[in-house]
């Protein structure tokens, strides 16, 4: 009876978000008509595939304050995303209010964006970022700086993307590869970003022999820390909020406390952005938060039962757990499926954790100390050739299948993937019981 009405209540809570969304002023206008618009932006501007007429193009995503279209000015606000040129937009930041004049286009998603704007030239800054905004532009920017001096091209790319999310500068041939292999995950803000973070604070305040709620308040604090230099887009507070519920799993051992944790955590992310539940990137996360908790430790304790060591156990559950619980939706969204992703995700994942902790060092020196950050960075040099070299070498195998998109296919995978957990499920229940006749 919960769920019914929690349901209910979210759909029409839904549903007039929608219907203010369907009759805003924007709307109105005709597509193609040119509108001088004011938008808070909200996500650093991400390149767009490809290269079409006019040059490279930049997506940003803001929020609307004002539109003039001819003389009137109408106010309100509303998602906007804006298609412009790189020139001029690759250094707008979060925060800044710009005024910029385009064409009118089309929503392309059903998440509540109001509508698009094709501008073609460089924006306006009307309003500056928060200060909080402009420090962590200045380190995202002494990070890069110190990675490009310290690391070969390639890594000096890479590392930005798995420490902070920043793919600014990822070469092309690695996000084909990474995207090949099943890897992009790695390159974006996620939950085991935070997990990995966290668990290192709280495994140092431990050895400090810190009070334990010190240690918590500590986690917390660089918590906001990072989510302020990752930017507070919806995606990295959902990352927040899914690498905290997984750390709750790994360090409480119990998953009984992690799964409420986790449904309030989507019930309460969903209420605060309704754009989430049409969001890929949010069903995913999920997704693999709950096979991390329900899944994982289960077939770790049977792999482990058959003779094999803790951590290839534990590292090859997770990678199967996620791999069988996302698949249905990767399918249906992408129709792409990878044969290697178990074996590649297993392979690098060694090396996932000790980059993340050591580009988070070299980024927290960058902006005060360039040199030490640069010995820190350099340190990242083997496990991040190791991390290119097998995302390049599994790429050139081209062991991926391509199969329809849709929600049919997705049915099906979800059906034979369920099938699959079902079939694991009796015989991890048995192994774990022990033999017959032991015990009372």
């Amino acid at each position: 009876m919960a769920a019914v009405l929690a349901g209910a209540g979210f759909a029409g809570a839904g549903s007039w978000r929608e219907k203010e969304v369907e009759g805003h002023p924007l709307r109105g206008v005709r597509a193609g008509e040119w509108v001088s618009a004011v938008v808070v932006v909200r996500d650093d501007p991400k390149a767009v595939r490809g290269r079409g007429f006019g040059g490279k193009k930049v997506i940003v995503r803001g929020e609307l304050v004002e539109f003039r279209d001819g003389s009137e000015v109408v106010r309100g606000g509303g998602a906007v995303v804006l298609m412009a040129p790189e020139a001029g937009w690759r250094g707008v930041l979060p925060g800044e209010r710009v005024e910029a004049r385009g064409r009118v286009d089309r929503a392309w998603r059903a998440d509540l964006t109001v509508a698009v704007l094709r501008v073609n030239g460089a924006p306006t800054v009307v309003g500056e970022a928060g200060w909080w905004q402009r420090v962590a532009g200045k380190v995202r920017g002494s990070f890069a700086g110190a990675a490009g001096r310290a690391l070969p091209e390639d890594a000096a790319g890479l590392l930005p993307g798995l420490v902070i999310g920043d793919t600014s500068r990822l070469p092309e041939q690695v996000r084909e590869d990474f995207r090949e292999v099943d890897l992009a995950h790695l390159t974006a803000v996620s939950g085991a970003n935070i997990t990995i973070l966290l668990g290192a604070v709280l495994l140092s305040m431990r050895a400090l022999t810190v009070d334990p709620r010190v240690g918590a308040v500590v986690a917390g604090v660089v918590l906001v820390m990072f989510v302020v230099v990752a930017r507070p887009s919806p995606s990295v507070l959902r990352a927040a909020v899914m690498g905290a519920v997984a750390l709750l799993a790994l360090c409480a051992g119990r998953r009984k406390q992690a799964l409420p944790a986790l449904c309030t955590a989507i019930i309460g992310l969903i209420a605060w952005s309704p754009e989430l539940a049409v969001d890929l990137g949010f069903a995913l996360s999920v997704l693999a938060t709950a096979g991390l908790i329900v899944l994982a430790p289960g077939w770790s304790d049977r792999l482990r039962a058959h003779g094999w060591w803790r951590a290839p156990a534990d590292a090859a559950a997770v990678s199967a757990a996620a791999f069988v619980v996302t698949t249905p939706v990767v399918i249906a969204m992408t129709g792409h499926l990878s044969l290697m992703a178990i074996l590649v995700n297993i392979l690098v994942e060694p090396v996932v954790a000790p980059i993340t902790v050591l580009g988070a060092v070299g980024a927290v020196l960058s902006p005060v100390w360039s040199p030490p950050a640069e010995l820190v960075l350099y340190c990242t040099t083997p496990l991040l050739w190791w991390l290119l070299n097998v995302a390049s070498h599994s790429a050139a195998l081209g062991a991926s299948v391509t199969l329809p998109s849709g929600v049919r296919s997705g049915l099906v995978a979800a059906v034979l993937c369920g099938v699959l957990i079902a079939a694991l499920a009796p015989q991890t229940a048995r192994e774990a019981a022990g033999p017959p006749g032991v015990g009372g």
